[in-house]
C-alpha cells in the first residue's frame, strides 16, 4: 500500500482516522493501539507474511531494549546490533553475495531468490539506534512494548522514511496532543507531498524511463535524461518525506525535515547535510563518530569516511552499482576534506553550484542503472561518446 493509492486515501486513511480520533486524547495508550494495528494492516496489506518479522524485530529489540537499560552490558549491545544486521542482511543481501561469488569463482551457487521485505531498512536502523541510545544512557529503555512497537511501526515514515530516532518521538509516545492548526497543517504539508510524487516525479520518471532505454542518444537527450531523473528522484524521495511529516502532525508526531533544497548546495559536502538528513545524521552519529570520526587523524578520518560511504551505498540496495555510487560521493567528499572545500568557499557561488550539480546529476546516473556496463555506456553517451568507458 502506498499513499498515492485509491486504497490508502479512500479506505485506510479515513478508517484509521476516525478509530484514532474516537479515542479521546487522555487515553494515550488506547491511541497508540490503535496506530500500532492501522500500520501492521499497512505494513501487511501486500505480504501478510512479513509482519511476523516485523514482530520479531518489536519482541527482539524490546527484550534488547530493557537488558541494555537495565546493566548497560556490552554484550546485549553487540548481541543486539549483530541480530539486527544479520536479520537485515540475510533477506537484503544473500542473493547479492551469493551472485557475486558465481561470478568471481563461478561457483555456481543456487540463489534462494528472497524476497526484500518492505522497510526493513528504515525499521532496522531505527530499532538499533534505540537500544544503543538506551545503552548510552541517551534515553530510558520502554518498557510497554505497545508503545515500543507502535514506535517501530508507524506507518507514515515505515517504508520510505525519514528515519525517526527513539530521541526525536519519546515524549510525543506517552504524551501528545492534536488540534485543528497542527491537523491543517499536516493536512497541507501533506497534499505538497503528494503533489512532489504524483504530478511531479511520476510524470518526470516517464522521460527518465524513455530516454536512459534508448541506444546512442545524443550529448543533450543524454544529459536530459538525467536531469530528469535527478528531479525525478528528489520530488519522489522529499514528497514521500512530505506526506510522512505531514500525516505524523496529524497525529500529534513531530518529525525532523529531512530534505533541505539540496539542490542549492555549493559543495557535495553540504549536498549531504541538505538531502536525505535524517540518513545522513544516522550514519555519523551510529557509524562515522563510533569509528573516530575526525578525531585520531587525517588519515583514520579519510578511512572513516570510506567505511561510511561504502556502506551508505550498500543501505540502498543490494547492487553493485549501490556500492559504486558510495564509492564515488565518498571520494568526492575525501577531495572535498583535502582542501578542494576551502577553493570552492572562495569562488563565487555559480561556480560552487554548477560544480554541486554536474556531479550530483553524474552520481544520479551511477544510482539508477543497476548494470556497471550500462552505466558506462550511458555516462560515455553524456560526454559524447557511448565507447569512452568501454
Amino acid at each position: 500500500m502506498v499513499f498515492s493509492s485509491s486504497v490508502f486515501l479512500i479506505v485506510f486513511l479515513p478508517i484509521t482516522l476516525l478509530a484514532y480520533f474516537i479515542v479521546p486524547a487522555r487515553f494515550i495508550k488506547a491511541r497508540n493501539s490503535v496506530l500500532l494495528a492501522a500500520s501492521l494492516v499497512f505494513y501487511g496489506w501486500g505480504e501478510p507474511k512479513y509482519i511476523l518479522i516485523m514482530i520479531f524485530s518489536i519482541v527482539f529489540n524490546y527484550v534488547c531494549g530493557l537488558a541494555a537499560g537495565k546493566n548497560r552490558s556490552k554484550a546485549v549491545l553487540i548481541l543486539c546490533v549483530v541480530g539486527n544486521l544479520a536479520l537485515l542482511g540475510y533477506f537484503k543481501y544473500t542473493d547479492f553475495v551469493l551472485e557475486t561469488v558465481n561470478r568471481l569463482a563461478e561457483a555456481g551457487l543456487a540463489l534462494p531468490g528472497i524476497a526484500l521485505p518492505i522497510g526493513i531498512s528504515f525499521y532496522t536502523f531505527q530499532t538499533m539506534s534505540y537500544v544503543i541510545d538506551v545503552y548510552r544512557g541517551k534515553v530510558e529503555a520502554q518498557r510497554d512494548i505497545i508503545t515500543f512497537g507502535t514506535y517501530v511501526t508507524l506507518f507514515p515514515q515505515l517504508i520510505a522514511g525519514p528515519i525517526v530516532r527513539y530521541s526525536d518521538v519519546a515524549v510525543m509516545l506517552v504524551g501528545r496532543k492534536t488540534n485543528l492548526e497542527q491537523i491543517a497543517e499536516g493536512v497541507r504539508r501533506f497534499i505538497i507531498g503528494f503533489g512532489k510524487k504524483v504530478l511531479l516525479a511520476n510524470q518526470i520518471y516517464v522521460v527518465w524511463m524513455e530516454l536512459s532505454t534508448m541506444e546512442n542518444l545524443s550529448v543533450s537527450a543524454a544529459w536530459l535524461g538525467a536531469v530528469a531523473f535527478t528531479f525525478q528522484i528528489y520530488f519522489d524521495f522529499s514528497g514521500y518525506s512530505d506526506m510522512a511529516i505531514g500525516l505524523g502532525k496529524i497525529f500529534g508526531f513531530d518529525y525532523l525535515e529531512n530534505f533541505n533544497y539540496p539542490y542549492i548546495s555549493r559543495s557535495i559536502t553540504e549536498f549531504w547535510r541538505r538531502w536525505h538528513m535524517s540518513l545522513s545524521s544516522w550514519f555519523k552519529e551510529y557509524v562515522y563518530i563510533p569509528l573516530g570520526g575526525n578525531r585520531k587523524g587525517l588519515s583514520r578520518q579519510l578511512i572513516n569516511i570510506s567505511i561510511v560511504w561504502i556502506l551508505t551505498g550498500l543501505w540502498h540496495g543490494a547492487s553493485w552499482n549501490f556500492v559504486m555510487w558510495g564509492v564515488y560521493y565518498g571520494i568526492i567528499l575525501i577531495i572535498e576534506k583535502l582542501g578542494l572545500l576551502k577553493v570552492l568557499e572562495k569562488c563565487p557561488a555559480v561556480v560552487g553550484h554548477i560544480y554541486s550539480l554536474i556531479l550530483i546529476v553524474i552520481g544520479w546516473v551511477i544510482f539508477a542503472v543497476d548494470d556497471m556496463g550500462k552505466v558506462a555506456a550511458y555516462l560515455g553517451m553524456m560526454l559524447g561518446s557511448s565507447q569512452v568507458f568501454t
